[in-house]
């Protein structure tokens, strides 16, 4: 029997209706700045994405593109000038950076009370001891289709593969707040297929295309896959195809729920993001 699959696109979209329905209702519009460093073809993909879903549900956004030699001064200026100005409630630095800027500088200069994305680090400490000002967007996602979907994370054992800042670790913070018992994987792992083949819940975030095979997976774990891989395919239009980090022809023949690359986690950072700005909003209008 196939897995069923976990609908990002259609649970955003529920996602973004609920906001929707919220923003409409104020007087005053929560605000998401982005800020963009240089011209990488993602990145600007990713950028416009945020832009358009602000648009849908009536969120105000503004958009800051920087040329690539931008001196680091000249970006902490800049989040200083937004963390002063009043009207915005949220501030993302798009990543990857340009390398002679540092991302722990910048990361680290955004007020807390902005930090949408939850990487400062002392929102990650915040994160960590059960109480952030707003949840990582991606791993938020993650837990959120979960929840959605009546998906049991108590007492289940949820093995995190990837202990990146933006998705590994975080993730297997708010899996440990779910009450599931929380093993996090990485390439020096021993036997990594036999780990996997341990989860009931199994999260992969490593960023190798199709690295987690179908063996690798129990029958009736819930596989969530978070990579988002480009293949070189010449048969195919574009040149290339979008994959996860895990088989999914072969995955979705043993796991009982997965989620599809694309069309899985992305569209759910996105609403999430969007949700954490209407949170950090509402949060300041409290203040």
């Amino acid at each position: 029997m196939s897995a069923l699959i976990l609908d990002g696109t259609k649970t955003a979209c529920q996602i973004r209706a609920e906001l929707q329905a919220e923003v409409s209702s104020m007087q005053i519009k929560p605000k998401l700045v982005v800020v963009l460093v240089g011209d990488d073809p993602a990145s600007k993909v990713y950028v416009g994405m945020k832009e358009k879903g602000c648009r849908e549900i009536g969120m105000l956004s503004e958009k800051h593109v920087l040329p690539g030699n931008t001196p680091e001064a000249a970006l902490l200026a800049l989040i200083d000038r937004l963390n002063a100005d009043p009207s915005v409630d949220g501030i993302l630095c798009q990543l990857p950076l340009p390398k002679h800027i540092s991302e722990h500088n910048v990361l680290e200069r955004i007020a807390i009370q902005k930090d949408v994305d939850c990487f400062h680090p002392m929102n990650v400490g915040y994160l960590a001891t059960g109480n952030p000002f707003v949840k990582p967007c991606t791993p938020a996602g993650v837990i959120e289709i979960m929840k959605r979907h009546s998906i049991t994370m108590k007492g289940a054992h949820a093995v995190v593969v990837g202990r990146s800042n933006i998705v590994g670790k975080p993730l297997a913070q708010l899996l440990l707040a779910e009450h599931a018992t929380v093993t996090i994987c990485h390439s020096r792992t021993n036997d990594l297929p036999a780990v996997c083949r341990s989860a009931d819940i199994l999260c992969a975030a490593i960023g190798k295309p199709e690295i987690i095979k179908g063996d690798w997976i129990k029958k009736g774990a819930v596989v969530i896959d978070v990579g988002v891989n480009r293949v070189d395919d010449a048969s195919l239009p574009k040149g290339y195809k979008l994959v996860g980090d895990v088989a999914y022809n072969e995955a979705s023949q043993v796991a009982s729920y997965i989620t599809p690359v694309p069309g899985g986690i992305g569209p759910m950072t996105i609403a999430m993001l969007l949700s954490n700005t209407l949170e950090l909003h509402k949060k300041r209008i409290s203040l």
